[in-house]
């Protein structure tokens, strides 16, 4: 009977330590993206440093379009969560153009608020992964 109690000790030793192990990596990948903040690092950018693109894609928000893309206009879920928490339906994404992309691209503007004057406008380069307040 001893044996077999210090058998399930060594077992569940084991399973604790492997656990732990799983726990501490689970941590080290979660850490960092749950304590990223929206708009990290170099967040705010001037309208006449974005490209030349993104100025104009600007221009037809502010005009109401037409715009060159089917999706431009549709509502941004911000499933990123890199933007401010908002109700669903406040922010409207479009699209920038990519000079040589087959597609869409990866560059976005998506704006909060009123679809013509917007509360506030965010540009990404890289399909949402990270966003630059426009500077008004």
């Amino acid at each position: 009977m001893e044996r077999a109690g210090a058998s399930l000790f060594v077992k569940l030793a084991s399973s604790l330590r492997k656990l732990g192990l799983a726990v501490g990596l689970a941590a080290a990948v979660i850490a960092p993206a749950a304590s990223r903040t929206p708009l990290a690092g170099n967040a705010v950018v001037a309208s006449a440093a974005l490209p030349a693109e993104a100025r104009q894609t600007q221009e037809l928000i502010r005009t109401g379009g037409p715009f060159p893309y089917a999706r431009d206009g549709a509502v941004f879920a911000n499933r990123e969560r890199q933007l401010p928490r908002e109700a669903r339906g406040y922010y409207r994404e479009y699209t920038v153009k990519t000079p040589g992309a087959r597609d869409r691209g990866a560059r976005r503007i998506v704006c909060g608020g009123p679809a013509v004057a917007p509360d506030a406008c965010y540009y990404s380069a890289d399909h949402y992964a990270s966003f630059q307040r426009i500077a008004q």
